[in-house]
């Protein structure tokens, strides 16, 4: 697994991103929201203007399937995130640019692993 950039695991650290994640993943378990009952097809217009009403400007991306958020340029770092939506599931992905070098640019729940141990895993708690 690639390694996380110095930068990037500080930050992660500095916020408990760990913490947190675990806590929104046991917040919107499936147990929660069974397969049966999960959103599995949503148009894309509508997902849209909810990001829009949310005071965002999104994007699709049609070859990756996925929507943009456009990035803010904040001093020499740039931001942003991706939304996948599929099998009735979100995927979120950051991705941080310095001076247009990628530092970042991958799915939440793999930030687990290269914080902490390839094979940790963040699992709902029943």
């Amino acid at each position: 697994m690639i390694e996380l950039n110095s930068k990037i695991k500080n930050a992660l650290i500095k916020i408990d991103f760990i913490k947190r994640y675990e806590e929104l993943s046991n917040k919107f378990n499936a147990e929660r929201t069974p397969s049966s009952n999960r959103l599995v097809y949503i148009e894309g217009k509508e997902v849209m203007e909810t990001i829009q009403a949310l005071g965002y400007s999104p994007l699709f991306d049609a070859k990756e399937k996925l929507y943009k958020i456009k990035e803010e340029q904040i001093g020499k770092i740039t931001l942003g995130v991706h939304i996948i939506l599929q099998d009735g599931m979100v995927d979120l992905v950051w991705v941080v640019r310095e001076n247009g070098e990628l530092l970042l640019g991958a799915p939440w729940g793999t930030y687990s692993r290269r914080l902490i141990d390839s094979s940790y895993r963040i699992k709902n708690q029943s």
